[in-house]
C-alpha cells in the first residue's frame, strides 16, 4: 500500500528501510558534545578515571549523543518532506570510543488519514548488539 507520494518518484510503504548511517566519534567530538551539555561526568573525557575508577574498558559515548544520531537518521530519511513529531529511545548497552556504531530503522505503521508514520529506529554496535532501540512518529507534508 502506498502511503504518500513525494515530489520525486518515491513512496512510503510498510517495511521501508531508513538509510544506513555509520558513526565513529573520537575523543574530541565526545568531549565537545558533553561540554555543550555541561555534562562533566568524567567517563566521557578522562580515560584513566573511566578505566581505573569506574571500570569501563574506555571512554563512554554519551546517551544523548546516541539519541541525536537517531534523530539525524530520521531527518535524513525525511529529506524535508515531513517532520519528526516525536522520538522515544532507550540506551540499553554502553558504547565506547573506538567502536563503529550503525543507525537504521524501518517503517512499522502508516496512517493515510493523518499522514503519519511510525518508524522503528536503532543504533547497533559492531557485534550487532542493539545499543539504543527507539520509535519515531513523523508527519508528512500535504502535496499540492
Amino acid at each position: 500500500m502506498t502511503f504518500i507520494q513525494r515530489s520525486e518518484p518515491f513512496s512510503v510503504q510498510l517495511g521501508d528501510k531508513l538509510p544506513h548511517r555509520e558513526f565513529k566519534p573520537d575523543n574530541v567530538q565526545l568531549f565537545l558534545y558533553n561540554a555543550i551539555l555541561w555534562n562533566a561526568h568524567r567517563i566521557h573525557f578522562d580515560e584513566t578515571y573511566t578505566t581505573e575508577v569506574e571500570g569501563y574498558p574506555g571512554l563512554v559515548i554519551a546517551g544523548p549523543m546516541i539519541g541525536d544520531w537517531l534523530h539525524q537518521c530520521v531527518e535524513d530519511w525525511l529529506d524535508g518532506e515531513g517532520r519528526l513529531v516525536s522520538m522515544e529511545y532507550s540506551n540499553r548497552i554502553t558504547a565506547y570510543i573506538g567502536e563503529t556504531l550503525h543507525c537504521g530503522g524501518n517503517v512499522i505503521a502508516l496512517d493515510s488519514d493523518s499522514k503519519e508514520a511510525r518508524v522503528e529506529v536503532f543504533i547497533k554496535n559492531e557485534a550487532g548488539g542493539i545499543v539504543a532501540p527507539g520509535e519515531a512518529t513523523v508527519l508528512f507534508a500535504e502535496k499540492g
